[in-house]
């Protein structure tokens, strides 16, 4: 017998690369039909291709997620293809570092914009299908940093703060369609980004690492494959941190 919750359809933002590329394999790898967003053609197209030579259903798309208009007419695209997306998954972001001081407001609301409101977005555009279906899972990719703050990460700290606040609000008005709305809050992930630090900071990082370790973007995958499931049904509201261990209370 089939499972039906294979037939579930995911839409991952930022999914050609780092984290998202591998939160959207192993919902694939889970029978789930796969929506992915991004703005970098080359990497999206060679992943979609890799995932047709694995039977996994995959609809790769060059969307702008800052882009009302481009938001509206690729949820069509999926919805007709397939269908809405039963889950969602908020991963694409960005980051302006620069100290609170010299920090530029285009840099800030580029940021917010990005990692905050594009949430916001397409949070309130799948949710009225998944409040009709009865069923839905949205999952917000945050950070530790915005828990903890960080020094020159402002606007990139303020925007994960917020998105946990977007989480909870939106987890209480879903709750009673069966709707759970979670955030995963990564810690020090080993993705493209970190590799090119000063190997100095990553050392430093390493110090305040219980578990003596980078992650890496499975510990954030299969986080998010298990809240998507139908085992993670009575959780939501919650910020699971991912993060050896680092940030702890």
């Amino acid at each position: 017998m089939t499972n039906a919750v294979a037939t579930r359809v995911a839409l991952i933002t930022g999914g050609a690369n780092g984290i998202g590329r591998r939160i959207a394999e192993v919902l694939g790898e889970a029978g789930h039909k796969l929506a992915i967003w991004d703005i970098d053609q080359p990497s999206l197209d060679a992943f979609v291709a890799e995932l047709d030579g694995k039977n996994i259903p995959a609809l790769g798309m060059v969307t702008n997620i800052t882009n009302g208009e481009q938001v509206s007419e690729a949820l069509q695209q999926i919805a007709d293809k397939w269908d809405t997306p039963d889950i969602l998954v908020n991963n694409a972001g960005i980051t302006r570092d620069s100290l609170l001081m010299r920090m530029s407001e285009t840099d800030w609301d580029a940021v917010l914009t990005v990692n905050l409101k594009a949430a916001f977005m397409l949070t309130k555009a799948c949710l009225r299908p998944m409040l009709k279906k009865r069923w839905g899972r949205i999952i917000n990719i945050a950070s530790v940093v915005g828990i903890m703050g960080n020094a020159g990460q402002a606007n990139y700290a303020a925007s994960k703060a917020g998105l946990i606040g977007l989480t909870m609000s939106a987890a209480r008005e879903a709750a009673s369609r069966s709707i759970t709305v979670n955030a995963v809050a990564p810690g020090f992930i080993d993705t493209a980004m970190t590799r090119n630090l000063p190997t100095t900071a990553i050392e430093e990082f390493m110090k305040n690492i219980p578990l003596g370790r980078l992650g890496q973007p499975d510990d954030i995958a299969q986080v998010v494959a298990f809240l998507a499931s139908e085992a993670a049904s009575y959780l939501t509201g919650q910020v699971i941190r991912v993060d050896g261990g680092m940030i702890m209370g």
